[in-house]
């Protein structure tokens, strides 16, 4: 069985915690190929799958990207293009999300999650539209299906109370991808910075990695079930 999980960061695993390894750890016959690249929004996921022709075929692809389209007007450099407003982004999506299902029997859509851990604050209410454009664009399709990772995120964050620490720093970033490679130095940084499941309010720290496998683990299981005829392709 192969698996592809396409992204940015977060699915790539830099900054922070790789929520991949833990899902390669868990599942050792299944084939995982990342995809994620970091920075990546949705115009320049689209540039890269129209100018790298993937081969393969997957029986099952997650598709987690749009959180660098809000994130990245935040700083100071803006490495990758992004959409100028909601129309935009839901056009680029359905064409993003039309490449991917070329080479995917079954697809996951994955909602961004957060940039900062405030529930509240303006850029997390601007994801929420974002996730409802995704929806709406899923619910078009009977081979994909829709995953809410931004609601999980602040299910868990109602319950604790989070600093309002984003960091938009890009030579930060670089350090930290540098220098904060263990699980208790990023997890000691994210509690100096007041915060319970990111390092710095969009990358993941140990406690968001192991919610995001648990999210994916979740999907993969009736995957296998429905599709595969049981558990032991995954040697779990």
């Amino acid at each position: 069985m192969k698996i592809a999980l396409i992204g940015d960061s977060l699915t790539e695993g830099r900054p922070g915690v790789s929520f991949a390894h833990i899902l390669q750890q868990k599942y050792e016959k299944i084939i995982f190929q990342n995809l994620g690249k970091p920075g990546e929004t949705v115009k320049s996921l689209n540039k890269r799958l129209n100018e790298t022709k993937i081969e393969e075929t997957y029986d099952l692809t997650f598709l987690w990207i749009g959180v660098n389209d809000v994130f990245s007007k935040l700083l100071k450099v803006q490495a990758q293009p992004v959409v100028k407003n909601n129309e935009e982004f839901n056009d680029c999506y359905k064409i993003l999300l039309k490449s991917v299902l070329n080479f995917s029997k079954q697809v996951v859509v994955v909602s961004p999650a957060l940039v900062g851990e405030n529930p509240r604050n303006a850029t997390n209410n601007t994801l929420q539209e974002l996730t409802t454009i995704i929806q709406t664009i899923a619910g078009k399709h009977s081979n994909v299906s829709f995953l809410n990772m931004q609601s999980v995120f602040l299910n868990k964050l109602g319950k604790v109370k989070s600093a309002d620490y984003i960091g938009t720093s890009v030579l930060k970033m670089m350090v930290e991808t540098l220098f904060y490679k263990s699980h208790s130095k990023i997890d000691n940084l994210s509690t100096k910075r007041g915060l319970h499941l990111t390092l710095d309010g969009v990358h993941l720290n140990s406690k968001g990695a192991l919610i995001v496998a648990d999210e994916y683990s979740s999907i993969i299981d009736i995957y296998l079930k429905k599709f595969v005829g049981g558990d032991d392709v995954a040697n779990k």
